[in-house]
């Protein structure tokens, strides 16, 4: 009979010691996880670095720097896309001398391949490796005196837009080849790298595009120094100019001419932007100084048509009138050059023109213009640019002459200062939209 010590024996004997049979690993590091935390260490860094850097060059060197260390490579570059030219543009490089001197077609070499496949290249051997040697552009190596062995040759894909890539020379070794896993780790590379560099030049973009608005600001304000400034209420003439944008086409000017006579001058230059704010400030300035000493309209508009065909560029013309207002003679002398034919208001409350004119300034350098002398007492006279006829409402219909006769009308009982004020302002606040410069100058005789 087997008694329960027995059976305790038994079991005990049976059950062997589980100590025994499951001891502890030791946990040994894999030489593969190690690498990729390396890697995923330099991605945050480079995410880090580039984050901070709003400087394009900066930015550039930094990813070449952490790409060449990190794959042991001999030469490193970045090329971006021109658009326009449908080329690559080499923007930094490291360790090969001469790429900015040269532009590489999107189509040629890994370059073009990359792109238009969209993942990172490798070419094992450029000159073993018969299915990707048609790849390679040799012409660059002859070039830029530089030993091309393996390639790897990255797109940098922002938002599924390609803005160029990263190409990596011969690793550094017996074979200078690239491996599989080189390939692998600068496609993972170039993520943060293109992010970085588009950021940097939307930020180079931003800062430049800044930079040309404050010096077009500054355009604008040495443009309102060329008009003349209106005077008391006893002086004859007042002007008014209310840009567009920030710089005008448009200009007048004034001056006391002495024994109570007044020249005055209104023009527009052809075009909008910054060519036409220039040769306005070209005729503004010659006009200054040569109503001084000329009297003759007609003299004076062929001495600036002469100087404006000379210097304007091919297509840009100047519409200018100007002339003398004799206060005592009661007269205007008038010269027109393809100008907006100037409203003359009478005291009775009829309008009348003076439509005599000759062509624009800047178009033939032989050009004879007619001056006509004009009565003129109790009446005033509106010279203008076509910014205030052409004054569009939302339902695209234009104020026109009539239009602004109308105005006129309403605010002729005013001195002219404020009557010019006054007469844009309920232009503008009618709902009317401007898309060109306004400008108005009056002449007022007793």
């Amino acid at each position: 009979m087997i008694s329960i010590s027995d059976l305790k024996y038994q079991k005990s004997s049976r059950m062997p010691n589980i100590k025994m049979f499951f001891k502890p690993k030791k946990i040994e590091t894999n030489k593969e996880d190690l690498a990729l935390n390396q890697d995923l260490a330099i991605i945050t860094k480079m995410n880090q670095e580039f984050a901070t850097s709003l400087d394009l060059s900066e930015t550039l060197q930094k990813a070449l720097e952490v790409i060449i260390k990190r794959l042991n490579a001999q030469a490193a570059n970045i090329f971006l896309i021109e658009e326009k030219k449908q080329v690559f543009q080499c923007i930094a490089s490291k360790y090969q001398s001469y790429l900015d001197e040269y532009e590489i077609p999107l189509t040629q070499g890994v370059m073009g391949k990359a792109v238009l496949q969209k993942k990172c290249i490798r070419v094992g051997d450029v000159r073993k490796d018969v299915r990707e040697i048609a790849e390679f552009y040799f012409d660059l190596d002859n070039k830029t005196n530089f030993t091309t062995y393996s390639v790897l040759c990255s797109p940098l894909i922002v938002a599924n837009e390609c803005i160029g890539v990263i190409h990596c020379l011969n690793k550094k070794g017996t074979n200078k080849l690239f491996e599989e896993g080189d390939r692998k780790l600068l496609e993972i590379l170039s993520g943060p790298a293109a992010l970085a560099i588009r950021n940097a030049k939307m930020a180079k973009e931003l800062i430049e595009k800044n930079r040309m608005q404050k010096e077009i600001e500054i355009v604008g304000e040495i443009q309102k120094t060329l008009l003349s400034q209106n005077k008391d209420e006893k002086f004859p003439i007042a002007g008014i100019n209310i840009p567009a944008k920030v710089v005008s086409g448009d200009f007048y000017n004034f001056s006391d001419l002495g024994n109570g006579k007044y020249g005055f001058g209104v023009a527009d230059v052809s075009g909008k932007g910054i060519k036409s704010s220039l040769l306005m400030s070209k005729a503004s300035s010659l006009y200054r100084c040569l109503s001084k000493t000329i009297y003759s309209a007609s003299a004076l508009l062929e001495l600036l048509n002469k100087e404006i065909c000379e210097t304007a560029a091919r297509g840009m013309f100047v519409t200018m009138l100007i002339g003398i207002y004799d206060s005592e003679k009661k007269e205007l002398l008038l010269a027109n050059a393809g100008h907006e034919p100037p409203l003359i208001y009478s005291k009775d409350g009829n309008f009348s023109n003076y439509t005599e004119a000759g062509p624009p300034l800047g178009i033939m350098s032989k050009i004879k213009y007619k001056e006509t002398i004009l009565k003129f007492s109790n009446s005033s006279m509106y010279i203008f640019t076509d910014g205030i006829t052409e004054i569009k409402d939302p339902s695209g219909e234009m104020l026109g002459a009539e239009g602004f006769q109308n105005y006129i009308k309403k605010f002729q009982d005013r001195p002219s200062n404020e009557r010019l004020r006054n007469i844009v302002e309920d232009i503008v606040k009618s709902g009317k939209i401007q898309k060109d410069d306004l400008t108005i100058v009056v002449v007022d005789g007793n």
